[in-house]
């Protein structure tokens, strides 16, 4: 699949409710999401190795996720009964942060949740700037990092976000899992007005 063909929109959740947003901002939750959606379907028993929790504790998580439509069980994965696998049931989840107007509960939740995803790309950009000590020249030189302040209006900068939007949703959808030479990339974009 080329990044210049029509690419299929991806299955995106919308987080609507202050209950689900507080379900998923625990970092263990967002971590086995992440790793469902990065990786494919997994076991129990594999994601606690990954995550290094117990299977008892990766159970109950797996099951509060799947109670509010993050992860669904793929039993048809199992080479016996015992054997449980999940994968996560869409590609990404969009987090429309509260504003003043919004009631109390849904404010909290959603700021919770936002900073516990802003905790998950610090770590994720540390651990690929520690990852880079042992990665061949040519992956790190392909990638890029950095940031620039502009002196936007609203309009414009919704119009630079719809832009930087479709460039994630481009390239995501051009990177199919499994061909030979490609690896996983995260991009990690956030633009919003400075405090």
């Amino acid at each position: 699949m080329s990044p210049t063909e029509p690419q299929p929109e991806p299955a995106i959740v919308s987080l609507t409710s202050a209950k689900q947003m507080r379900a998923l901002a625990h970092p263990l939750r967002l971590r086995i999401l992440g790793e469902l959606r990065i990786d494919g379907p997994r076991t129990v028993g594999a994601l606690a190795d990954l995550v290094d929790e117990a299977s008892g504790t990766l159970s109950y998580h797996l099951g509060k996720l799947a109670e509010f439509g993050f992860v669904e069980e793929a039993p048809e994965l199992a080479s016996d009964r015992r054997e449980h696998w999940w994968r996560a049931a869409h590609d990404a989840t969009r987090i429309t942060p509260s504003t003043a107007d919004a009631p109390a509960e849904e404010r909290q939740a959603s700021a919770a949740m936002l900073h516990q995803v802003a905790d998950l790309y610090a770590a994720a950009l540390h651990a690929a700037v520690d990852a880079q000590q042992v990665q061949p020249r040519e992956w790190v030189d392909a990638g890029t990092g950095g940031d620039t302040v502009a002196y936007l209006t609203v309009a414009e900068l919704a119009e630079a976000s719809a832009e930087l939007d479709a460039v994630l949703r481009k390239w995501h959808a051009a990177g199919e899992r499994g061909r030979p030479g490609a690896e996983a990339v995260q991009f990690i974009v956030h633009a919003g007005r400075r405090p």
